[in-house]
């Protein structure tokens, strides 16, 4: 069952991309006018041998199929073409970047992954005056827009009190731990109070359960049952959901690292579409959901080899 359960989700991860790269290839096609003016950008006529030459470079000319093909193989092969704002490989731009991101999903992700836990599972085990404040902390948290998180940490942390540093990314681990702490908080806080009430919600559904009671009736000691009749039922929605905010950093990166003056790939992706540098906005989309689907691939997999239910309902 696990093997067909994951064969499926492979087959399902191949599809998406496909998909995924018609669509983003595409949409240099649906966009009203000549994708070449797009390309050039700027508000006067441009010049018909620039254009012409715009049209031999991207092969705006060929067939859908053909040009798509073409720049999919080129893709696979790290070949993401040229950037015409920054005059410079769209495969440089992106790995002189990805290392500033990679750092800053990865600290957010220990900040929503560890307190979030521990939150959710402190307020569901100690339940009244805790249970009450954790709720209420984490669904206000929830509300707050990633973008006004970010505002008020700068204000509040950066100007007014001056702990740390509200712009780029640092160099080494300690520069970059000091500068990027206030981005990763800023990208954690609402999947943090996500994550905490998922727990909650889990370690409450078992310690409900029938096999606790039981446990419990039998004399077991409550730290066993804690550990192994609660925690352990409750690690599969509390991974699959951890795995969900992880991915959706992916996305929400760009507003903080434009916001911080961070050197990364979302921010590159803004300041791309800002240009209407396509070459870039399109693998960088590409690159976006191929990793986001990946991770919740992963994320379906290996939840599904924790809990065998899971692999089951899905072969059903």
């Amino acid at each position: 069952m696990i093997g067909r359960f994951v064969a499926r989700r492979a087959a399902m991860l191949v599809v998406t991309a496909t998909v995924a790269s018609l669509a983003v290839y595409g949409a240099l096609f649906i966009a009203p006018g000549d994708p070449a003016t797009l390309l050039i950008g700027g508000g006067k006529p441009p010049n018909p041998q620039l254009l012409q030459e715009i049209h031999r470079q991207y092969h705006l000319d060929d067939p859908f199929l053909q040009g798509y093909w073409r720049w999919l193989s080129a893709m696979l092969h790290g070949d993401a073409g040229q950037s015409l704002t920054y005059q410079d490989s769209v495969t440089h731009l992106i790995t002189a970047r990805i290392g500033n991101t990679a750092f800053l999903v990865a600290y957010a992700a220990v900040l929503i992954i560890v307190p979030g836990v521990a939150l959710g599972t402190f307020a569901a085990l100690r339940g009244g005056l805790g249970d009450t404040l954790v709720t209420i902390v984490t669904t206000t948290l929830m509300a707050v827009p990633t973008f006004v998180m970010s505002v008020l940490l700068i204000w509040w942390l950066s100007v007014q009190w001056g702990w740390l540093p509200a712009y780029g990314a640092g160099a080494g681990l300690t520069g970059r731990l000091e500068h990027l702490t206030l981005p990763a908080i800023a990208l954690a806080t609402a999947w943090l109070a996500y994550v905490a009430q998922v727990t909650r919600s889990a370690v409450r559904a078992e310690l409900a359960s029938e096999h606790v009671e039981t446990a419990r009736a039998r004399g077991i000691p409550e730290r066993f049952v804690l550990r192994k009749h609660v925690l352990r039922n409750a690690a599969g929605p509390l991974f699959s959901v951890s795995g969900v905010a992880v991915a959706g950093l992916i996305a929400g990166c760009s507003i903080v690292e434009q916001a911080f003056g961070i050197n990364g790939i979302g921010a590159l992706l803004i300041q791309s579409a800002a240009k209407q540098d396509l070459a870039v906005v399109q693998a960088l989309a590409l690159i976006t959901v191929v990793v986001f689907v990946t991770v919740n691939t992963l994320v379906d997999v290996i939840t599904a080899g924790l809990d065998q239910r899971v692999s089951l309902e899905g072969a059903s």
